[in-house]
């Protein structure tokens, strides 16, 4: 739609059920502050997040040194790594690649050199020392 534009136009009819198609939503994701985290060294933006499964997709700026403490994964984590590498004793993610975690898998990732990494979580994980996850209330 061209700048300033107030028209939208009309909805596109739903291909497997009743009614109109819900309509897209946009993240204007470069003008959205970082929020810090109690992880030192870690911060993210929310890009979606639905509390009733709670799946999110996070985007994530690890320092050099930076470490994602000691936690097991509840759903699938999905991660793409954009800028740097990502860690953990099974191997290394590095930038332009994907790694997927199934449920239950247990780690402590590290980005040694720093990361720009995209997340997609089918749940919260579990963190060891009672940490929250990064979309909790008080997460911080």
């Amino acid at each position: 739609m061209p700048e300033g534009s107030t028209h939208r136009p009309p909805a596109r009819p739903r291909l497997l059920g009743p009614g109109a198609s819900p309509p897209s939503c946009y993240v204007d994701v470069a003008g959205m502050p970082w929020e810090t985290s109690k992880f030192p060294g870690i911060r993210h933006k929310l890009l979606y997040s639905d509390p009733a499964t709670g799946m999110s997709t996070l985007l994530f700026r690890l320092e050099p040194g930076a470490v994602v403490p000691l936690h097991e994964h509840t759903g699938v984590e999905m991660t793409y790594v954009l800028e740097g590498s990502l860690e953990d004793e099974e191997g290394s993610c590095t930038a332009g690649n994907f790694v997927w975690r199934p449920a239950g898998n247990t780690h402590e990732a590290r980005a040694p050199n720093g990361a720009l990494i995209l997340g997609v979580f089918m749940r919260p994980n579990h963190f060891a020392a009672g940490q929250k996850f990064f979309t909790a209330p008080d997460a911080g």
